[in-house]
């Protein structure tokens, strides 16, 4: 009888013992199960300009399409009225290459110095105003090919995400300017040659520039602007005439 006893307790405290630590063990298993992931967290505030970070240096590179402005042109313009279509003034196509860096004021502006090489000038082309004559397709050109190493200092203001506009100052010296003669017929050239006019045209232009861009998050962008020259390019003042540009570019940040 005292063995069924002493058997009876010894299985209750086993019993005990085994559902208190049972009771701990689910106690402690949390502790030791995985965290729950935290859900993400979204800022409230999301900068609208180009993503980066910093001072950005940059590669710009484009095409420019470049004619005067002044009463010097406007002259040109009413003796070529009087040929019957025998001289026309055009534009002069060109491209533009050089460096740049990007400095941001915040999230919504930025200012932008750069160095620029840029192809300027006009071009004036001219015929044998002769009806019987045109079967030979005359044809007479000359070139203002001017070539200009600008500094310009833009202001940028994002509108919205990548996509901005410009505005600013810019200073050009004069690297080279020669007039090109050309003269053919019958799709023959028969005549070229290049006039050094360099001394004759200031070296230093001031003008303003602007326009609009978008800049992606890769680091490429695109812009087209306009060049509006202030200072008249001969040294002498003998005439009235300003630089006009417009520009196409593309751009890289990095």
């Amino acid at each position: 009888m005292k063995n069924l006893r002493l058997c009876g307790r010894l299985a209750a405290l086993a019993l005990l013992l085994s559902t208190g630590f049972g009771v701990q063990a689910q106690v402690r298993q949390p502790y030791n199960a995985p965290l729950a992931p935290r859900p993400k967290q979204y800022s409230t505030t999301t900068s609208i300009a180009a993503p980066g970070r910093g001072v950005q240096f940059g590669l710009r590179a484009g095409v420019n399409v470049a004619d005067w402005s002044g009463d010097a042109v406007q002259s040109v313009l009413d003796v070529a009225e009087l040929t019957n279509g025998a001289v026309t003034r055009e534009m002069k196509p060109g491209f533009h290459a050089g460096l740049y860096a990007t400095l941001p004021l915040g999230s919504h502006f930025a200012i932008e110095p750069g160095l620029i090489y840029s192809e300027k000038g006009t071009q004036l082309a001219g015929r044998v105003p002769f009806e019987r004559f045109d079967f030979l397709n005359t044809r007479v050109t000359a070139t203002a090919r001017m070539a200009y190493i600008d500094v310009p200092v833009l202001a940028k203001a994002y509108l919205t995400r990548g996509l901005y506009i410009y505005a600013g100052p810019q200073a050009s010296y004069l690297v080279s300017n020669k007039v090109r003669v050309e003269a053919g017929a019958l799709g023959f050239s028969a005549f070229k040659q290049d006039f050094d006019v360099r001394n004759q045209f200031r070296e230093l232009d001031f003008g303003v520039v602007g326009g609009l861009g978008y800049q992606f998050d890769s680091g490429l962008g695109l812009s087209a602007g306009y060049d509006y020259g202030l200072t008249s390019l001969d040294k002498n003042d003998r005439f009235d005439a300003q630089n006009r540009v417009i520009k196409a570019s593309v751009n890289f940040s990095f």
